[in-house]
Protein backbone atom coordinates (compact mmCIF):
# COMPACT_ATOMS: atom_id res chain seq x y z
CA UNK A 1 0.00 0.00 0.00
CA UNK A 2 1.10 3.20 -1.00
CA UNK A 3 2.57 5.70 1.70
CA UNK A 4 0.70 9.18 2.17
CA UNK A 5 3.83 10.94 2.10
CA UNK A 6 3.80 9.19 -1.42
CA UNK A 7 0.67 10.20 -2.97
CA UNK A 8 0.65 14.03 -1.65
CA UNK A 9 2.88 17.08 -2.66
CA UNK A 10 1.78 19.75 -0.43
CA UNK A 11 -0.59 19.10 2.54
CA UNK A 12 -1.87 22.80 3.58
CA UNK A 13 -2.52 22.40 7.77
CA UNK A 14 -6.06 21.98 7.50
CA UNK A 15 -7.71 23.44 4.57
CA UNK A 16 -6.34 21.35 1.79
CA UNK A 17 -3.96 18.73 0.35
CA UNK A 18 -3.07 18.94 -3.27
CA UNK A 19 -1.73 14.91 -4.23
CA UNK A 20 0.70 14.27 -6.51
CA UNK A 21 -1.55 13.23 -9.33
CA UNK A 22 -3.12 17.11 -9.34
CA UNK A 23 -6.39 15.83 -7.23
CA UNK A 24 -6.86 18.19 -4.57
CA UNK A 25 -8.76 17.25 -1.17
CA UNK A 26 -10.21 20.14 0.68
CA UNK A 27 -11.23 19.82 4.50
CA UNK A 28 -13.45 22.85 5.07
CA UNK A 29 -15.74 24.98 3.35
CA UNK A 30 -17.00 22.45 1.13
CA UNK A 31 -20.39 21.83 2.80
CA UNK A 32 -23.16 23.72 0.63
CA UNK A 33 -26.61 24.49 0.93
CA UNK A 34 -29.33 24.37 -2.10
CA UNK A 35 -31.40 27.54 -3.57
CA UNK A 36 -34.37 27.69 -1.77
CA UNK A 37 -37.00 29.96 0.11
CA UNK A 38 -34.79 30.81 3.12
CA UNK A 39 -37.24 30.03 6.12
CA UNK A 40 -36.08 32.70 8.26
CA UNK A 41 -36.33 35.79 5.81
CA UNK A 42 -38.19 34.33 3.51
CA UNK A 43 -35.69 35.49 0.55
CA UNK A 44 -36.11 33.57 -2.74
CA UNK A 45 -32.41 32.23 -4.24
CA UNK A 46 -31.44 30.49 -7.64
CA UNK A 47 -28.80 29.65 -9.26
CA UNK A 48 -27.64 30.91 -12.59
CA UNK A 49 -25.53 30.13 -15.44
CA UNK A 50 -23.51 33.36 -16.16
CA UNK A 51 -20.91 31.18 -18.71
CA UNK A 52 -20.32 27.48 -19.75
CA UNK A 53 -16.73 28.34 -20.99
CA UNK A 54 -15.40 28.42 -17.81
CA UNK A 55 -17.75 28.07 -15.87
CA UNK A 56 -19.07 30.93 -14.01
CA UNK A 57 -22.52 30.85 -11.99
CA UNK A 58 -24.15 33.24 -9.47
CA UNK A 59 -26.61 32.87 -6.94
CA UNK A 60 -29.13 35.39 -6.95
CA UNK A 61 -31.11 36.40 -3.67
CA UNK A 62 -34.32 38.13 -4.05
CA UNK A 63 -36.00 39.57 -1.28
CA UNK A 64 -39.86 38.72 -0.57
CA UNK A 65 -42.52 40.14 -1.87
CA UNK A 66 -40.07 42.77 -4.13
CA UNK A 67 -41.61 46.04 -5.25
CA UNK A 68 -43.80 46.44 -8.61
CA UNK A 69 -41.52 46.70 -11.40
CA UNK A 70 -41.48 50.78 -11.42
CA UNK A 71 -39.57 50.78 -8.22
CA UNK A 72 -36.55 48.86 -8.89
CA UNK A 73 -34.30 47.50 -5.78
CA UNK A 74 -30.38 48.34 -5.72
CA UNK A 75 -28.17 45.53 -6.92
CA UNK A 76 -25.20 44.49 -4.37
CA UNK A 77 -22.43 42.20 -6.28
CA UNK A 78 -20.74 40.22 -3.56
CA UNK A 79 -17.91 38.05 -3.84
CA UNK A 80 -17.28 35.54 -1.32
CA UNK A 81 -14.07 35.17 0.78
CA UNK A 82 -12.09 31.52 1.18
CA UNK A 83 -8.51 32.83 0.36
CA UNK A 84 -9.34 31.70 -3.40
CA UNK A 85 -9.15 28.21 -2.14
CA UNK A 86 -12.22 27.11 -0.52
CA UNK A 87 -15.77 28.48 -0.01
CA UNK A 88 -18.62 29.07 -2.46
CA UNK A 89 -21.55 31.06 -3.06
CA UNK A 90 -23.25 28.34 -1.99
CA UNK A 91 -21.41 27.58 1.53
CA UNK A 92 -23.61 27.94 4.60
CA UNK A 93 -21.81 30.90 5.81
CA UNK A 94 -22.38 33.03 2.83
CA UNK A 95 -26.01 31.57 1.90
CA UNK A 96 -27.11 32.43 4.91
CA UNK A 97 -25.58 35.90 5.75
CA UNK A 98 -27.28 36.99 2.17
CA UNK A 99 -30.33 35.89 2.73
CA UNK A 100 -30.65 37.69 5.55
CA UNK A 101 -28.96 40.93 3.86
CA UNK A 102 -30.86 40.92 1.00
CA UNK A 103 -34.37 42.11 3.18
CA UNK A 104 -32.77 44.37 5.56
CA UNK A 105 -30.61 46.18 2.83
CA UNK A 106 -33.66 45.60 0.42
CA UNK A 107 -31.01 44.88 -2.69
CA UNK A 108 -30.61 42.38 -5.16
CA UNK A 109 -27.78 40.28 -4.59
CA UNK A 110 -25.59 38.54 -7.14
CA UNK A 111 -23.20 35.93 -5.39
CA UNK A 112 -20.52 35.48 -7.99
CA UNK A 113 -18.78 32.13 -8.13
CA UNK A 114 -15.40 32.30 -9.31
CA UNK A 115 -13.03 28.90 -9.84
CA UNK A 116 -10.56 27.99 -7.15
CA UNK A 117 -7.13 27.81 -6.72
CA UNK A 118 -4.65 25.61 -6.75
CA UNK A 119 -7.05 23.74 -9.86
CA UNK A 120 -7.65 27.19 -11.41
CA UNK A 121 -4.65 29.08 -10.64
CA UNK A 122 -5.05 33.01 -10.48
CA UNK A 123 -5.79 35.41 -12.14
CA UNK A 124 -8.82 33.00 -12.80
CA UNK A 125 -11.14 34.35 -9.81
CA UNK A 126 -10.36 37.99 -11.01
CA UNK A 127 -11.16 36.64 -14.99
CA UNK A 128 -14.33 35.06 -12.99
CA UNK A 129 -15.46 38.03 -11.30
CA UNK A 130 -15.50 40.65 -14.43
CA UNK A 131 -17.09 38.16 -16.42
CA UNK A 132 -20.06 38.28 -13.59
CA UNK A 133 -19.77 42.01 -13.59
CA UNK A 134 -19.89 42.00 -17.66
CA UNK A 135 -22.61 39.91 -17.25
CA UNK A 136 -24.52 41.72 -14.69
CA UNK A 137 -24.13 45.20 -16.93
CA UNK A 138 -26.05 43.22 -19.66
CA UNK A 139 -29.03 43.51 -17.81
CA UNK A 140 -28.78 47.14 -18.42
CA UNK A 141 -32.40 48.40 -19.00
CA UNK A 142 -33.90 45.16 -18.85
CA UNK A 143 -32.41 43.15 -21.84
CA UNK A 144 -30.57 40.53 -20.13
CA UNK A 145 -31.68 36.84 -20.27
CA UNK A 146 -32.43 36.53 -16.17
CA UNK A 147 -35.98 38.18 -15.68
CA UNK A 148 -34.98 39.15 -11.62
CA UNK A 149 -32.51 41.24 -12.89
CA UNK A 150 -34.37 42.34 -16.05
CA UNK A 151 -37.70 42.80 -13.79
CA UNK A 152 -36.25 43.90 -10.28
CA UNK A 153 -32.96 45.44 -10.38
CA UNK A 154 -32.09 48.84 -10.86
CA UNK A 155 -28.53 49.03 -12.12
CA UNK A 156 -28.21 52.87 -12.02
CA UNK A 157 -27.62 51.63 -8.17
CA UNK A 158 -24.91 48.89 -8.47
CA UNK A 159 -23.09 48.34 -5.26
CA UNK A 160 -19.91 46.07 -4.73
CA UNK A 161 -18.81 44.10 -1.85
CA UNK A 162 -16.64 41.32 -0.84
CA UNK A 163 -15.09 39.53 2.49
CA UNK A 164 -11.30 38.49 2.41
CA UNK A 165 -10.42 37.03 -1.04
CA UNK A 166 -13.39 38.54 -2.48
CA UNK A 167 -12.47 42.28 -0.94
CA UNK A 168 -9.05 41.38 -2.45
CA UNK A 169 -10.51 41.25 -5.93
CA UNK A 170 -12.76 44.56 -5.31
CA UNK A 171 -9.69 46.61 -4.43
CA UNK A 172 -7.69 45.64 -7.92
CA UNK A 173 -10.15 47.59 -10.43
CA UNK A 174 -10.71 50.98 -10.94
CA UNK A 175 -14.19 51.87 -9.79
CA UNK A 176 -12.69 55.79 -9.76
CA UNK A 177 -13.72 55.14 -13.90
CA UNK A 178 -16.11 52.34 -13.49
CA UNK A 179 -19.22 53.79 -12.88
CA UNK A 180 -19.19 54.63 -16.43
CA UNK A 181 -19.70 50.32 -16.38
CA UNK A 182 -23.05 50.66 -15.96
CA UNK A 183 -24.28 53.51 -18.27
CA UNK A 184 -25.99 52.98 -21.62
CA UNK A 185 -22.96 51.87 -24.03
CA UNK A 186 -21.63 54.45 -26.23
CA UNK A 187 -22.57 53.99 -30.34
CA UNK A 188 -19.70 54.62 -32.58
Amino acid sequence: MEEASERITQHFSTVLLINKDGHVDRFMGTDTVPPSVDPASSVLSKDVVVSTEPAISVRLYLPNNPPPSSLKLPVLVYFHGGGFIIETTASPTYHNYLSALAPEARVIIVSVEYRLAPEHPLPAAYDDSWAAIKWVRAHFQGLGDEEWLNDHADLTRVYFGGDSAGRTLLTTWDFDTGSVLFLPPLLS
